[in-house]
């Protein structure tokens, strides 16, 4: 049986693979909500782009969660930042590669569109269903509405991901469900309102090939989204030390057992070890010198998440 010490210290992957893979799914992505949304009418019936998202984001995060950690979403990975459980350097690289990999989903979609006689206007095509305000929007939403539904929104998807991934009783192959569903409801409530992708990678990707509007408005679809993403990544963090703070007064004051509801994925650890390290010496001094001996150094964790899609926490 694999030592617990063994099971920290095995390879984890590249940088360059944890970009590939998220390169790999924005672009599974982007393709699949760009395509069902062109050939669906996403603001007169949005279930089917929606649906078929979400889908797909479920779909990606199984089969490359374990490798990146299934972002796949410039939103998640800035959640994940400033809930502290990336790095800046990983994060802005995961964010180019999410860019990348959707720009080309996208233009994949773009060349089937070519390929399709009666779409004679292939921009005209892709800006059916382009992120957008105003005289651009289906519902003619004005950019405050959009601008509140796009924060809220992505605040919540950020939440929903943080929250399925964090803790010992989280379960790796329920969280791609959770995340993908609650893709798949927001969108079918935000694409009515303008086509709304709560995605700047999306964005960004739709924007190059539709009519010159959507590339000017799309820093909207950046600074929302991403100021939904930063707060829920505070608020996930300030309940993370609030309930670190709390465990450690109660193993302080009475000795129960850790049910690890508390557990977090913060860098500096668990506030609990010192106490934990000390009761367990005064019961046992052997064995409070035998873990004194240094053990292998494991690797530091680019992604908590990508550690918790890979088994290693909890």
């Amino acid at each position: 049986m694999t030592s617990p010490v063994q099971a920290t210290s095995d390879p984890q992957p590249g940088l360059i693979a944890r970009l590939s893979a998220e390169a790999l799914g924005s672009m599974f992505v982007v393709l699949v909500a760009v395509g069902v949304s062109i050939f669906s009418n996403p603001s007169g019936a949005p279930l089917p782009a929606a649906l078929a998202t979400g889908l797909t984001v479920t779909v990606a995060m199984l089969a490359f969660g374990h490798v990146s950690g299934g972002h796949f979403n410039p939103v998640i990975t800035v959640g994940n930042l400033i809930a502290g459980r990336i790095r800046a350097v990983a994060a802005i690289a995961y964010i180019v590669a999410q860019v990348v990999g959707s720009v080309v989903g996208a233009a994949l979609a773009y060349f089937v569109v070519l390929t399709v006689p009666v779409l004679t206007d292939a921009r005209g095509a892709f800006g059916s269903a382009a992120a957008g305000f105003g005289e651009h929007a289906a519902a003619q939403t004005q950019m405050s509405g959009v601008l509140l539904v796009e924060v809220v929104g992505s605040a919540l998807l950020v939440a929903v991901f943080l929250g399925a991934t964090a803790g010992r009783r989280a379960l790796p192959a329920l969280a791609p469900f959770a995340v993908g569903l609650s893709m798949a409801v927001l969108l079918q409530f935000g694409q009515v309102l303008g086509n709304l992708p709560f995605n700047p990678a999306r964005a960004t990707a739709q924007a190059f090939f539709s009519p010159s509007w959507a590339l000017d408005g799309l820093w909207l679809f950046w600074v929302a989204p991403l100021m939904g993403a930063a707060l829920a990544g505070l608020a996930f963090r300030g309940f993370q030390g609030i309930s670190g703070a709390n465990l450690a007064t109660d193993t302080r004051s009475v000795a129960s057992t850790d049910d690890g509801v508390n557990d977090s994925f913060d860098a500096e650890g668990d506030p609990t070890e010192d106490v934990a390290e000390t009761r367990d010496a005064k019961a046992n001094p052997a064995a409070s010198i035998a873990s004194a001996r240094p053990a292998p150094a494991a690797p530091a964790a680019e992604d908590d998440a990508r550690d918790f899609f890979d088994g290693k926490k909890g």
